[in-house]
């Protein structure tokens, strides 16, 4: 069982018996993924769209809230996937949009999901145009194997001492608030560390080492809480520190974007 990452030649050895979830995307462009996944995919693969599938509307809780988990479980077993099944998910961009798929089936129970080191580009064989079509399947929710916190329960954590620890997988630029690209509001959440998830990679666009890995995240004291802009490229930092070996560390889905929904939440700088 592959439960974090997988090798190309692995995938290749085992793809008859594993259902791959093509999750590009681009931010500022919702159907980028549809296309890309219309110009070639894995064979048996299915597209995940990151807004329709792996996220409810934007709203209040930010900009990719997490979806119904009992949508997310029925469009799973409309596109074949079991219970017993292994799920490779894969995109080309390092992995931030795949990890997010990654964190949603665990967020569901289902720990037969590993994410494509390297992505697409790593993939040597030909691609497809063909549309999958398997059996419905049997996917069902069972016991999460993740964990998230609420903005809420945050903000009464944050006034406790001391005080959680938060890694922002955001750039070193969005933290500082001297940009922000996508967000009406700059900055950070105070006490928040920046780890940039880029930071995850390689120029390959390979995770580092697990070793490497370790040493980048030895500095943080127990459960962590991840977050990013709107809690996508957090699940790149919660898996990285899952390859490192670490226990799993806390989601805060919302991320940013909802943080700055109330004005009364404290911000930084």
């Amino acid at each position: 069982m592959f439960q974090t990452l997988i090798s190309p030649a692995d995938l290749a050895a085992n793809l008859g018996q594993i259902r791959p979830l093509d999750c590009r995307a681009q931010l500022g462009d919702p159907l980028f993924g549809r296309r890309a996944f219309a110009a070639g995919h894995l064979p048996g693969a299915v597209h995940a769209d990151l807004d329709a599938e792996l996220a409810a509307p934007p709203g209040a809780g930010g900009r990719h809230p997490l979806p119904d988990p009992e949508a997310l479980a029925a469009r799973l077993r409309e596109w074949g996937v079991n219970d017993a099944d292994q799920v490779v998910v894969y995109d080309d961009a390092g992995g931030a949009f795949a990890a997010r798929a990654w964190w949603c089936l665990r967020w569901l129970g289902h720990a037969a999901v590993a994410v494509l080191d390297g992505g697409l580009a790593a993939w040597s064989a030909p691609l497809s145009n063909e549309k999958s079509a398997r059996p419905v399947g049997n996917f069902s929710i069972r016991p999460s194997l993740t964990r998230t916190i609420e903005a809420d329960e945050l903000l009464r954590a944050l006034a406790r001492s001391p005080s959680p620890t938060l890694v922002d997988a955001r750039t070193q630029a969005r933290f500082d608030g001297a940009e922000e690209p996508i967000d009406p509001i700059a900055g950070h959440i105070p006490g928040a560390v920046c780890m940039p998830f880029q930071a995850n990679l390689e120029d390959d666009r390979t995770f580092l080492s697990p070793e490497t890995l370790a040493e980048r995240f030895a500095h943080l004291p127990e459960d962590p809480i991840c977050y990013c802009g709107s809690g996508v490229t957090a699940a790149h930092n919660v898996l990285a520190m899952r390859v490192a070996g670490l226990p799993e560390p806390i989601l805060y889905p919302g991320s940013w974007s909802e943080w700055i929904v109330d004005p009364s939440r404290p911000r930084a700088p």
